[in-house]
């Protein structure tokens, strides 16, 4: 492919980009590429031509459903989160009534099986929370489900165990085309891979899905513990691939909760009691999982979100000697900062969660020695720094990622914690999975903006349009070659 006519840095020149087996393969200025023309040719018209955008942490048949679920991010209250599913209830057919979003952690009331009851008698719900920490379920849920649950709202494993207990009563074909077309949807913006951390035997789903169509974007699938010993037996290392853009990606280790549920595992209590959150594997039982994927050529990517998880997910990093990555690290000690670049793990961080995470960390985690979601920390330490969304807690959007990971703010107020702002060229290098320019011989995978993103305000920035992506030298979005 040829890519006319595009710019690669703020103010430059443009340039022709000729891609050659799916890598570049020459960079000149315009009109003077010295190869012959190889495949379509893509005229930018003088935008600008930066490495396309990586989601590296996503929940993907979750983000698919969630397009179709009832919003109820805004409710304030558990009594108000019915209301809204009162409201909608008609409108959504006799099957599980599904809602997705809701905050939990600052609500004067606590959620719980018999609100829903009262309010949607008979009635199959099932409510997840913006985190996916939490499902809330009916009682009409739980006995279709055979679970019997005091409250009805299940934390952390619990929930887990639950969202895969509902995936299996949702019709599969339906699923799996919804998940393909929304691969397409996560090209529209810009995407080209990611790492899907979805909690399910992902070799088999993903394995499934292909035999349909092609993902849009390069997947590289998470494997649970559950599923850990059958990759060892086939041999499968990170990155090998089981068919064209589908890969074995890192072993996914739940390590403790989250902010909203005041289960992330912290060194000092939560407000108004003793807790300090949970830990959901021992710090022993954490390294006896790392070194079995490690024998295996796996690398780990550990879930750790307090402070108190942050340090023991370093500690078995530093005792099983392997590289990996820490998902989230959204709390960390200042002596804990400089772990990352020693030991060698990537910070997989979600730069959305800072700004809608304010508010609570604010209330929860205010006080402390600690650093919430240190990305400049880290990014001054030398550690290598990748952005995901998490989708569906925050939505699959790198533009608004390193708008917030830039400014720190996504409303009127003034940015939060400032001073762990990142600068743009790096806020870009992570949104692009590390790769800060386009080099000859690298993956010919790049994103046509209308412009570059370098002076753009905060709110230019999240609404500078996509106008193509490529993936290995093949359109995957944008408008037919000339």
């Amino acid at each position: 492919m040829l890519i006319r006519n595009v710019v690669l840095a703020p103010g430059g020149d443009a340039v022709d980009v000729q891609t050659v087996c799916g890598e570049i393969a020459e960079v000149g200025s315009a009109q003077s590429t010295t190869r012959p023309i190889e495949g379509d040719v893509l005229d930018g018209e003088g935008a600008a031509l930066l490495p396309s955008f990586v989601d590296n942490h996503l929940h993907l048949t979750q983000w698919a459903a969630s397009l179709t679920r009832i919003d109820v991010s805004g409710a304030d209250s558990a009594m108000d989160l019915v209301d809204i599913l009162a409201r909608s209830n008609e409108r959504h057919g006799h099957g599980i009534l599904r809602a997705q979003g809701f905050r939990d952690a600052l609500w004067s009331d606590a959620p719980h099986k018999d609100i829903l009851q009262n309010a949607l008698p008979g009635r199959p719900v099932a409510v997840t929370s913006m985190d996916l920490h939490t499902l809330w379920l009916s009682p009409a849920l739980l006995a279709d489900l055979g679970m019997d649950h005091p409250t009805g709202v299940l934390r952390d494993h619990e929930c887990m165990e639950g969202l895969n207990a509902l995936e299996k009563l949702t019709n599969i074909d339906h699923s799996d085309r919804d998940t393909l077309a929304a691969t397409a949807e996560l090209a529209r913006r810009g995407i080209t891979a990611v790492t899907d951390f979805e909690y399910a035997d992902n070799r088999a789903v993903w394995g499934r899905r292909i035999e349909h169509a092609a993902p849009a974007v390069d997947i590289h699938f998470a494997v649970w513990r559950e599923w850990l010993e059958h990759e060892l037996v086939l041999g499968a290392r990170t990155g090998d691939a089981i068919a064209e853009h589908v890969a074995l990606g890192p072993l996914k280790v739940m390590f403790d909760g989250s902010l909203n549920t005041r289960t992330a595992c912290c060194h000092d209590p939560y407000p108004g009691g003793s807790s300090t959150g949970v830990l959901l594997e021992t710090p022993e039982d954490l390294v006896a999982l790392m070194e079995r994927a490690r024998t295996g050529g796996i690398l780990p990517a550990i879930h750790a979100i307090g402070d108190r998880a942050n340090s023991l997910a370093l500690d078995a990093f530093e005792r099983v000697g392997c590289g990996g990555r820490i998902e989230h690290a959204q709390q960390l000690v200042p002596a804990d900062v400089p772990r990352f670049t020693a030991l060698g793990v990537s910070a997989s961080v979600q730069p959305q969660h800072a700004v809608s995470d304010r508010d609570v960390a604010d209330e929860l985690w205010d006080g402390r020695g600690s650093i919430a979601y240190p990305y400049r920390s880290l990014h001054r330490a030398g550690a290598r720094l990748l952005f995901g969304s998490d989708a569906p807690v925050s939505p699959p959007s790198p533009l608004d990622a390193i708008a917030d990971a830039v400014w720190r703010t996504d409303d009127e107020r003034p940015p939060w914690q400032s001073d762990e702002a990142l600068p743009l060229d790096v806020a870009i290098a992570a949104a692009c999975g590390g790769r800060a320019s386009i080099e000859l011989g690298m993956p010919a995978d790049v994103v046509l903006l209308a412009e570059h993103p370098a002076g753009l305000s905060n709110h230019d920035l999240r609404a500078l349009p996509v106008l193509a992506t490529v993936r290995a030298g093949a359109v995957t979005f944008g408008g037919p070659p000339t």
